[in-house]
């Protein structure tokens, strides 16, 4: 049989399509498999110690009346293994109560005078430091400063330097350091950060790319621009591979749209919409998306506290459904439902995720064939119930009958596709 195209064909092929083949090698690298945290907590900037997370720990296993509580709460969500689930968010609580932590010196802060933000932002990375060296620093933490906007613009790029500069003359950077960029409009912002970064990375002798940041979406302006485009997707391939993450703001979007303070929330109609743009712009890109918080705190009355606890569970769930896997908690009583609901949906699905993912690895007969891309989905899925510390080792081994190596190169594309 005739091979109707020659070598001059296949050149002509290879030459028209070496500028796709760049731009999917460079703009869309995939998930680089690097855990993300499930949540972020916002903290006022003169208020974080290297005890705040202990305390938010103990606090949360307070309020929710202990291990019976949580599982009464559990039983109260109507989730699964209800002592089960107590007995993991316990350990949970006891362990690594704050997955993320952002010290804040933007909407949490205001408005304070030079002298009295440049105190608290060197105390601020004074204690950061000393939690480092006491190994109290949650995994994953961070600064995020004033925004670009002119009215602010100098006291953002202040206390940024500030902060880097006092952190590096303590010590080492934090691997898990996050820098937060908020309300962003337009994709220029992203570029002044950029040479910030580029700035500091300079001046510090720090290796090149070592600065990263997340851009906060929470203006409508960074989701469709004057002349229709979706700037939201053109910021992170601006950001030259340092934007990690985007982060919805609940408020100060639903506010920009006109939506009535009674009615913003995460998941008014106003909301999937930016988050769906979202979740569409960061595909492929190896760029993790956050969903943002609800202001509705578990708080006084056991009536009160029950109707926020379950709204905020049921809010999680959602977002970990829609495929967002973090969100944001501005209390420490809303740590319990955080993680009930977290890892309720990680195990709930685990049964099946786990029998489908050892039929593929191991070629067992089965009435689903999956295929290389969602054996990657499933090993995806159970690898980050792993990394929260919903599902453990010996449940993989046994479900999946892999290890928690095999399970990971899976994940992220390393063998068995």
């Amino acid at each position: 049989m005739i091979n109707p195209f020659d070598e001059s064909t296949l050149a002509s092929v290879e030459t028209l399509l070496a500028a796709t083949d760049q731009l999917l090698e460079k703009s869309y690298p995939g998930d680089s498999g690097a855990r993300q945290p499930i949540h972020t907590v916002y903290v006022p900037g003169d208020q974080y110690s290297p005890e705040l997370p202990a305390a938010w720990g103990h606090n949360a296993m307070v309020a929710a009346g202990g291990l019976v509580g949580l599982s009464m709460l559990a039983t109260k969500l109507n989730l699964a293994e209800p002592q089960r689930l107590a007995e993991l968010v316990a350990e949970k609580l006891a362990s690594e109560p704050i997955e993320d932590l952002r010290i804040d010196f933007e909407d949490g802060f205001g408005d304070r005078s030079d002298a009295e933000e440049d105190a608290a932002v060197l105390a601020a990375a004074d204690s950061l430091a000393a939690a480092i060296a006491a190994n109290k620093a949650p995994s994953f933490i961070g600064i995020r400063f004033k925004c670009f906007e002119a009215p602010t613009r100098a006291r953002g790029i202040r206390t940024l330097g500030l902060f880097i500069a006092q952190l590096l003359s303590r010590g080492q950077l934090p691997a898990g350091l996050r820098l937060t960029l908020p309300k962003v409009t337009t994709v220029d912002q992203v570029k002044a950060m950029v040479l910030l970064t580029e700035k500091l990375e300079e001046t510090h002798g720090l290796e090149p790319g070592t600065l990263r940041f997340e851009v906060q979406v929470e203006t409508p302006q960074v989701i469709i621009a004057a002349d229709g485009t979706h700037p939201v997707a053109g910021l992170i391939h601006a950001g030259q591979g340092r934007v990690s993450s985007l982060h919805y703001g609940t408020y100060d979007y639903s506010a920009s749209l006109g939506v009535a303070a009674g009615y913003q929330s995460m998941e008014h109609p106003v909301a999937d919409y930016a988050k769906d743009v979202m979740q569409v712009a960061v595909a492929g890109t190896g760029v993790e998306l956050s969903d943002g918080s609800t202001n509705i705190i578990p708080a006084g009355d056991p009536e009160n506290m029950a109707e926020a606890w379950a709204l905020h569970a049921r809010l999680v769930s959602r977002h970990l459904a829609r495929g967002i896997y973090q969100g944001w908690d501005l209390h420490e009583n809303q740590l319990p439902t955080r993680y009930l609901a977290t890892f309720a949906f990680f195990r709930e699905g685990l049964q099946a995720a786990g029998t489908r993912l050892r039929n593929y690895v191991h070629q067992i007969s089965s009435t689903i064939m999956d295929e290389p891309a969602t054996a990657r989905a499933l090993a995806r899925y159970i690898h980050r119930g792993v990394t929260c510390g919903a599902v453990s080792a010996e449940e993989v081994a046994e479900l999946a009958q892999i290890t928690l190596p095999e399970l990971e190169a899976i994940a992220l594309n390393r063998s068995h596709a």
